[in-house]
């Protein structure tokens, strides 16, 4: 396979869809994400602002780590277990392991759903997945592994308190969807 030259290259307008994408990432909208997990993933919805972006308003991919964390704290405060109220006894949950696949660049105004899913318990790790999805298309994958922490002693957790087990399994079950 030959390698194109700048000049021969596609530049992609603000909305399109690369080649990989079109391949690769059109693989996970709502139903087939939903499907897919048995449980209906956490959503929210973020816009890239100017303060995402570098120079070329591309997205700086050390800002999707703050959006990660957001869906997380977002999704455990829906449960009924706001993260300042783990805080306050006592408990934080760093992050130990985070991998990102990006598959294509965000750019300044698009708008993303990050849908997330917690995982089972493996061992004293707390898997934490999310895709991000632009138009129905998968933009991007992110594995997060968080540890429960006592502050005070900087002990890990392997057992959580019981309000916390209750909140991850909620985590787990997903969002409760409206009866139709």
């Amino acid at each position: 396979m030959a390698f194109a030259r700048v000049g021969d290259q596609k530049v992609l307008k603000h909305g399109e869809t690369s080649a990989y994408a079109a391949a690769y990432g059109r693989l996970l909208c709502r139903e087939e994400m939903v499907s897919e997990s048995v449980t209906a993933p956490w959503c929210l919805t973020k816009r890239v602002l100017p303060q995402h972006t570098d120079h070329g308003g591309v997205m700086w991919h050390g800002a999707y780590v703050g959006w990660l964390e957001e869906a997380r704290v977002e999704a455990l405060a829906a449960t009924g277990l706001p993260y300042e109220q783990m805080t306050a006894a006592g408990l934080e949950m760093p992050v130990v392991g985070l991998q990102i696949r990006y598959r294509e660049a965000l750019k300044l105004g698009d708008e993303v759903v990050l849908m997330s899913q917690s995982e089972p318990q493996k061992g004293v790790r707390w898997p934490w997945t999310t895709r991000l999805v632009r138009h129905g298309v998968c933009i991007a994958e992110a594995q997060v592994d968080l540890v429960l922490v006592r502050v005070a002693s900087r002990q890990v957790l392997r057992r959580a308190p019981e309000s916390v087990m209750k909140a991850f399994a909620a985590l787990r079950r997903g969002p409760s969807q409206p009866k139709e």
